[in-house]
């Protein structure tokens, strides 16, 4: 079972002060952080799930790409759209854990198109031979009787019987 937010922020890092300021070290590095947080607030009233959430994401980017920028290239380079400068604009304008999904998503959909690709040829060719194996012989149809055949037939069975 799932341990609920607040045990685990205990457990990882003590208490929810320490994880704010492990996020806000994030939001110091311009290359990932979009200023998306009211200041009034700031980021202790956010709840621990989502700051939880945000950490994960923040450190996975951080640790693959180390940008945003690079972050954006890579989804691009996924979706065979490097030279698409509207494409990326429109990528700029998200934050890094939409577009950490966009990624995980794109990378998701390449890897299982080559898995389908591989695998297509083996299965087609495994399905024929068990085909094979487990057909029964075919039996030839019987031959169809014309409609004057069938006619004549019957005028000769009805003679033998008179």
């Amino acid at each position: 079972m799932a341990e609920n937010p607040v045990s685990v922020v205990k457990s990882k890092f003590g208490d929810k002060a320490k994880l704010v300021a492990e996020v806000e070290k994030f939001t110091k590095d311009e290359a990932l952080w979009m200023g998306r947080v009211n200041e009034s607030k700031g980021l202790a009233h956010v709840s621990n799930a989502k700051l939880l959430r945000l950490h994960a994401t923040f450190s996975a980017v951080k640790e693959k790409f180390g940008s945003r920028a690079k972050l954006i290239d890579a989804i691009c380079e996924v979706e065979k759209r490097t030279k698409d400068e509207g494409f990326k604009k429109r990528l700029d304008a998200f934050p890094v854990p939409r577009l950490f999904d966009m990624y995980k998503s794109a990378q998701k959909r390449v890897d299982g198109a080559k898995a389908d690709k591989t695998a297509a040829p083996k299965k087609a060719a495994a399905k024929k031979a068990a085909e094979k194996k487990a057909a029964p012989p075919v039996k030839a149809p019987p031959k169809p009787v014309s409609a004057n055949k069938a006619a004549s037939v019957k005028a000769a069975a009805k003679k033998k019987r008179k």
